[in-house]
């Protein structure tokens, strides 16, 4: 009798402990997938598909995050007209632009309604004229050439099969547009060419366009 009063608390107590632990082990079991699968279906934020440098150009698609404020943050295509819409700031005129000074323009903007604004902007989806470099004029083929990093006026004339007998290559022209503003640079494609002058061999941009005239005669 003295055995039996002894131990059964002991082994009522053990019991006790092994129904709790089990009871932890089935929790832990049950929750672990549920945050796994919270945490799956988080939305991660999506990389930019172009450079830094990269200038925004009709029929991009852009992500535009507010730090903070979910509800101005929106995922925009570029208009026609060069220009997208969001929430407080209206219209904003986005061709010519990097990301990044975008983004500036809309903290400008935002900065009447909302105390010291952050602002993205990624862009998702880069399918306008401005993601090549077009060149157009006495060229084999016409066309335009997807940008990439480092690629130089040499490089371009190559993809689109070199110059036309009727070409004047020293009177070729490189278009550029910054900020909204168009600039014009002289290029001596026949002294590249020709001579080798790798003054010539310009290093391009997004949304260049390289113009090679007719000769006169």
């Amino acid at each position: 009798m003295l055995h039996t009063s002894v131990f059964s608390p002991m082994k009522e107590f053990s019991m006790s402990l092994f129904k709790s632990i089990c009871a932890l082990l089935i929790t832990s079991l049950l929750v672990q997938p549920a945050l796994a699968q919270t945490s799956a279906e988080a939305p991660a934020p999506a990389a930019s598909v172009v450079s830094a440098d990269y200038l925004i150009g009709p029929g991009d698609t852009l992500q535009i995050f507010v730090w903070q404020n979910p509800e101005l943050s929106v995922t925009v295509p570029v208009r026609p007209d060069g220009r997208i819409s969001t929430p407080l700031v209206g219209d904003t005129v986005t061709v010519g632009k990097t990301p990044a000074q975008l983004a500036s323009d809309l903290e400008t903007a935002l900065a009447v309604y909302i105390r010291t604004p952050k602002v993205s902007v990624i862009v998702s989806q880069a399918v306008g004229a401005l993601s090549q470099v077009q060149v157009i004029g006495q060229v084999t083929r016409p066309s335009g050439v997807p940008y990439h990093a480092g690629l130089r006026v040499l490089d371009a004339l190559l993809a689109v099969g070199g110059l036309t007998e009727f070409a004047a290559p020293n009177r070729a022209v490189l278009i550029r547009t910054e900020n909204g503003k168009e600039s014009k640079t002289k290029i001596r494609v026949g002294d590249l060419l020709d001579s080798g002058d790798l003054d010539q061999n310009l290093l391009l941009k997004p949304g260049d366009v390289i113009v090679i005239p007719q000769t006169w005669f």
